[in-house]
């Protein structure tokens, strides 16, 4: 398969091209500046592996949850060239791309979505890819939902901002937390692979970004 992925769901804005084994991939610190920056790191990392658009088997973008401006850049991006290109397109968790990262079986994914939340979920690796033993949420760190089985690993934005919190909240059932852990394109292409191969990839029409949140700002009197 021959899969490209971007992502744009946090401050930094990566690419990746899987060439059946082959796995391409950049990322910089985009701060505000992803929709500036996203195509010409698509077409550099097409002209870096000799393919065009029409040659590959699909595309993939981070779908959420993250930053709501991020996320629909990635969509609107996935649609556009899958349109131009008619290719399908499949949109990847953000969540689910950490517990790929993080490497293991069993993997609690947290990210910071600021007001003092986390967006949180829970994998478990099977013969058929990661399965969600808590599905996507928004919660408060303190609330994160219970897990039963031990021998978890922590990782996202959520674990860097939370430690302490999300530490005492999984005792007992946390082995370690790896830090610095974020959405990566990378992550993406292998995730999507199996399911483009399976028949699974959308006409673009019908991609759409997992917000999660329906407000990105607290009124004054919740402050």
């Amino acid at each position: 398969m021959k899969i490209l992925a971007f992502d744009t769901s946090s401050e930094y804005c990566s690419v990746a091209l899987l060439l059946e084994r082959d796995l391409l991939g950049e990322e910089v610190l985009a701060g505000q500046r992803h929709s500036e920056l996203v195509l010409p790191m698509v077409s550099r990392i097409l002209d870096e592996s000799g393919l065009t658009l029409v040659q590959l088997d699909g595309i993939a973008f981070g779908s959420g949850p993250g930053s709501f401006t991020g996320l629909r850049i990635a969509c609107g991006i996935a649609q556009g060239l899958a349109f131009g290109a008619g290719l399908p397109v499949i949109g990847i968790g953000t969540l689910e791309a950490l517990a790929q990262q993080a490497g293991g079986t069993q993997v609690i994914t947290a990210l910071d979505a600021r007001m003092h939340e986390i967006y949180h979920a829970a994998y478990r690796k099977g013969l058929d890819g990661w399965q969600a033993v808590s599905e996507p949420i928004l919660c408060l760190p303190q609330n994160a939902p219970p897990l039963q089985e031990q021998d978890w690993t922590g990782c996202g934005s959520g674990f860097d901002m939370y430690p302490t919190v999300l530490r005492k909240r999984y005792e007992g059932y946390l082995n370690h937390i790896i830090s610095g852990v974020r959405p990566d394109a990378r992550a993406m292409t292998q995730l999507a692979a199996p399911r483009f191969a399976r028949g699974q990839g959308l006409d673009p029409a019908d991609a759409a970004p997992l917000y999660i949140r329906n407000k990105v700002a607290l009124k004054e009197k919740e402050r």
